[in-house]
C-alpha cells in the first residue's frame, strides 16, 4: 500500500444515510484523508448540502450525490460502504474486481459473521463471506487486540453499534473468570438515529417523544450472534449465551449498554475494574471510570470515546457493566475511520474526536 504525505482519497457509498453522512463528516475534517465522491443511489443528482448541511463550506466538497458507479468509486484510495444490510456484497465484489488495491470498509453487516449458518438465520440471505472484524480494541484470547489483524487490510467489516458496546463491556470480565458466561443479559437504551434515516410512521416525533419503547426483545436482535462471536474471540467459552433487549428512547444519539451476569466466587467491584483496566488501560478511545462513577451518554456524544463502569452487587450476586458510546461515531462511522487509519498506515487516532459535546 502506498505511503505518502498526500492525503488518501475516500469515497462514501450510501452517503445520504446517517452512517454514510457521519463518515463523510469525520473524513472531511481528517488531516490525512480527502473526501471524494459521495454516492447515494436514491438521491443521485440531489445537492449534497440539501441533505448534509453540516458539510457546507468544506473545501472541494462534491456538489451533488452520484449514483453507485463502481468505476468512479474504485478510482479512490478507499471506499466506505454505508449501505443497508445485504446491499454491500454485490458492490464490494465489483469494487474489488475494478481495483484490487482498493481499501473497502463496510459499515453494514454483510461481512461481519464468520458463520454462514448464522448469517442465513439472522439476515435471511446468502452469506457473502467474512472480512477482518473492525473493532480494534477487542481483546484476543491469545493475547493482543484485534487491531493487529487490521493493519494493512484491504477489506474490513465495521462492527455493529450495539455489538461494540456489549462486547467491549463483557469481554474482559468473562476472560478474567469473574462473570458466569451463561445467561448473560444486556438492556440497551438507544437513540433514534440507530433506526436509520428512512421515514417511518412509528419514528415520528409524536410517537417517540416522552416515552420509551423496547424492540428486538430477548434473543431476537441481529447483533446477538455478532456479540457472541466477539466474546468467543476474546476467550469466552462456546457455551456463552446472551439475551439482548434494545429500548428506543427520545434522544438522537447514544447507547447505554447495561450488561449483567451472575458473579462468580470472589468477584468484587475492584476485580471487575481491574480486568477492564488491564484490557483497556492504554486504549486512547476507552475510559474505564473509577469506582462510584457511572458511564453516561452525554459525555461521549459526538466523540469516538467509550465510557465503561462496573459494579458487583454482593447481595444479589450480580455484576453490572455499563458502556456508553455514540452510536453514530464509535458505534459506526468513527469505528470505520479508525479502521481506515489502521488499513492505510495512518495513526489510529488521527482525525477522530475524543471530546464529547456534553451537555
Amino acid at each position: 500500500m502506498r505511503m505518502t504525505a498526500k492525503a488518501f482519497t475516500v469515497a462514501v457509498a450510501g452517503a445520504s444515510g446517517y452512517a454514510g453522512s457521519e463518515a463523510a463528516r469525520i473524513i472531511a475534517g481528517h488531516p490525512g484523508l480527502r473526501l471524494g465522491a459521495l454516492a447515494a443511489h436514491s438521491n443521485a443528482g440531489q445537492p449534497v448540502t440539501a441533505l448534509m448541511p453540516q458539510l457546507a463550506g468544506v473545501p472541494g466538497l462534491a456538489s451533488e450525490f452520484t449514483d453507485l458507479d463502481p468505476e468512479c468509486l474504485a478510482a479512490h484510495d478507499a471506499v466506505v460502504l454505508g449501505l443497508p444490510h445485504g446491499a454491500s456484497a454485490e458492490l464490494a465484489e465489483q469494487l474489488a474486481a475494478t481495483n484490487p488495491d482498493l481499501v473497502i470498509v463496510d459499515a453494514g453487516a454483510d461481512f461481519r459473521l464468520a458463520s454462514a449458518a448464522d448469517w442465513t438465520r439472522w439476515y435471511g440471505s446468502e452469506h457473502a463471506g467474512t472480512w477482518a472484524y473492525g473493532l480494534p480494541e477487542l481483546p484476543l484470547a491469545q493475547g493482543g487486540h484485534q487491531r493487529e489483524r487490521l493493519a494493512g487490510q484491504h477489506h474490513i467489516a465495521g462492527p455493529g453499534c450495539n455489538a461494540s458496546a456489549v462486547a467491549l463491556g463483557l469481554a474482559p470480565v468473562l476472560a478474567a473468570g469473574l462473570v458466569d458466561p451463561v445467561a448473560l443479559s444486556a438492556a440497551l437504551p438507544v437513540g433514534t438515529s440507530g433506526a436509520g434515516r428512512k421515514p417511518k410512521p412509528d419514528m415520528l416525533f409524536s410517537e417517540i417523544s416522552g416515552g420509551a419503547r423496547p424492540y428486538s426483545i430477548g434473543g431476537r436482535h441481529r447483533h446477538v450472534p455478532e456479540i457472541l462471536q466477539s466474546l468467543r474471540t476474546a476467550g469466552a467459552p462456546e457455551t456463552t449465551s446472551l439475551s439482548l433487549t434494545a429500548i428506543l428512547v427520545p434522544m438522537s444519539r447514544g447507547i447505554l449498554a447495561v450488561c449483567t451476569g451472575r458473579s462468580l466466587p470472589g468477584t468484587t467491584t475492584g476485580a471487575l475494574l481491574e480486568a477492564l483496566n488491564d484490557a483497556y488501560g492504554h486504549e486512547p478511545f476507552i475510559s474505564v471510570l473509577e469506582d462510584g462513577q457511572m458511564a453516561a451518554t452525554h459525555p461521549v456524544v459526538g466523540s469516538n470515546m467509550v465510557q465503561i463502569s462496573a459494579e458487583a452487587d454482593p447481595d444479589s450476586g450480580v455484576s453490572t457493566v455499563l458502556v456508553a458510546i455514540d452510536n453514530l461515531v464509535k458505534g459506526t462511522a468513527g469505528a470505520v475511520v479508525q479502521c481506515l487509519n489502521l488499513a492505510l498506515g495512518l495513526s489510529e487516532t488521527q482525525g477522530l474526536p475524543r471530546i464529547g459535546l456534553a451537555p
